[in-house]
C-alpha cells in the first residue's frame, strides 16, 4: 500500500491538532504524498501553510484547488465541482489548469463513477482520485459510496488511481496505486 495523506485544515482545527502534528504522523507512516486542503481560508493563509509543510516534509506536496499557488508545491488536485467553477466544460478546465501548472507538475482530479473515469482517460492528468469508498469525516456531502465496486472501476482508468473517501490503511485493492487517508491517520 502506498499512502497519500490528506491534510484537511478544518478537521485539524476541529480536533485541536497542529499542522506539525499531522506532518509528524504522515512522516511516521511513510506518506509519499501530502495533499493540503482548506476550503475556508484565504489564499494567503493557504500559501503560508504550504510553505510550512514544505519546510517539514520532503515528499510530494499537492494543494487542493488553489492551482495559482503551484510554485509552492508539486501539484494540484481538483474536484468535479471545482473544475466546473473554472469552466463548465471540464475538459477546458483541465486544459486551463495544465497551462498554469505546466507539464512538470502533478495534476489529479476527483472521480466518482465510470463516466467520470472515462472522461478523465481523455485528459492530461497524472492520477485520479476515485471514491468515496466509504463515508468519511472530511466531507459531509458524499452522495455515492462505491464500496466494493471501487476496485473494478479503478481498473478502467489509464491513470494512476488514488482511492478516496473513508479509506483505511488495511483496505486492499488490486487496481489502486494510492490509499488517500485523512482522518484515519489521526
Amino acid at each position: 500500500m502506498r499512502l497519500y495523506a490528506l491534510c484537511d485544515q478544518d478537521l485539524l482545527d476541529k480536533r485541536g491538532l497542529s499542522l506539525e502534528d499531522f506532518i509528524s504522523i504522515a512522516k511516521e507512516k511513510n506518506a509519499e504524498i501530502i495533499q493540503y486542503r482548506n476550503k475556508n481560508a484565504d489564499i494567503t493563509f493557504i500559501k503560508q501553510q504550504l510553505i510550512k509543510i514544505r519546510k517539514m516534509y520532503d515528499g510530494f506536496l499537492i494543494v487542493n484547488d488553489a492551482y495559482e499557488l503551484i510554485e509552492f508545491c508539486d501539484g494540484v488536485h481538483v474536484g468535479q465541482e471545482d473544475l466546473r467553477a473554472i469552466d463548465e466544460d471540464i475538459f477546458v478546465a483541465v486544459k486551463i489548469i495544465r497551462e498554469v501548472i505546466k507539464k512538470d507538475k502533478i495534476l489529479g482530479i476527483s472521480t466518482h463513477n465510470e463516466k467520470e473515469i472515462l472522461e478523465a482517460n481523455k485528459m492530461d492528468l497524472n492520477y485520479i482520485g476515485l471514491g468515496a469508498y466509504r463515508n468519511t469525516d472530511t466531507k459531509s456531502d458524499v452522495t455515492t459510496v462505491l464500496g466494493e465496486k471501487l476496485d473494478s472501476l479503478a481498473s478502467q482508468s489509464k491513470h494512476y488511481v488514488a482511492a478516496i473517501g473513508g479509506v483505511r490503511e488495511s483496505d486492499k485493492f488490486a487496481h489502486v496505486t494510492y490509499h488517500v487517508i485523512g482522518s484515519g491517520l489521526l
